[in-house]
């Protein structure tokens, strides 16, 4: 699964990231680089993870050529101000050292005039070259179609797995070949014990784990970001 790519206007993207939220400091260092030893190559992170610095550390350390890593970060809401959303993203970029991100996303939306204005200071952080693509986080249908009047964007990040599917937003997602983006593809865990994904994994030899992470990255345009704590649940 961690060879796989999804191709979303042109550009591949792993189907299978590793999520970074509540790994800190020299164990978010040691996690993630058994993580790319492993074979993940797609990074999950946020200003408010409080990580940046950590991934940045590894990034600088790692053998593995740019091209083939896509790293995600996030402006978090109370940066959607303009010259502090600008500080953000620059700080994200010197924490993580490197010249531009492959993502930049809102992390969640705001009201409307604020998601509006935040969604124009991404546009400018396209146009001056920080990041490569833009989207957003936990952004609703009608929130989304805003935004795409006004900016390119790549992609929505949403709490997805097979409990929690939000069927409309995805389809739309599909049509307009956006990234669909699943954090909590395992509901932090607790769906590696469901006696149903077991059922289904006993007929495959396969975790309930494994079978959640199938059913998202075997559908059009999503990717998965699972976390792990550990080299052996990398």
């Amino acid at each position: 699964m961690l060879s796989e790519t999804k191709t979303i206007k042109g550009i591949n993207v792993p189907a299978l990231g590793f999520g970074t939220w509540n790994l800190r400091g020299k164990e978010c260092e040691k996690v993630l680089e058994s993580a790319l030893e492993v074979g993940y190559r797609h990074i999950d992170t946020a200003e408010m993870y409080a990580n940046e610095e950590a991934i940045g550390n590894v990034l600088k350390r790692t053998s593995i050529p740019r091209d083939e890593l896509f790293i995600t970060t996030k402006v978090w809401q109370t940066h959607y101000q303009k010259d502090d959303f600008f500080r953000s993203v620059e700080q994200s970029l010197k924490s993580l050292q490197i010249p531009q991100i492959d993502l930049l996303l809102l992390h969640w939306p705001s009201d409307n005039k604020t998601n509006i204005e935040a969604t124009e200071f991404l546009n400018q952080c396209l146009e001056m070259k920080y990041t490569k693509n833009i989207g957003l986080g936990n952004f609703n249908l009608s929130q989304l179609k805003q935004a795409q009047k006004q900016a390119p964007i790549f992609c929505n990040q949403f709490k997805f797995h097979p409990y929690e599917k939000h069927d409309e937003l995805v389809k739309y997602m599909q049509t307009q070949d956006l990234l669909i983006t699943a954090y909590s593809p395992l509901e932090v865990g607790k769906l590696k014990d469901d006696q149903n994904l077991k059922l289904i994994g006993k007929k495959y030899n396969k975790t309930a784990s494994q079978v959640s992470l199938r059913w998202l990255v075997q559908q059009k345009n999503v990717a998965a970001i699972p976390k792990a704590s550990s080299k052996e649940h990398s």
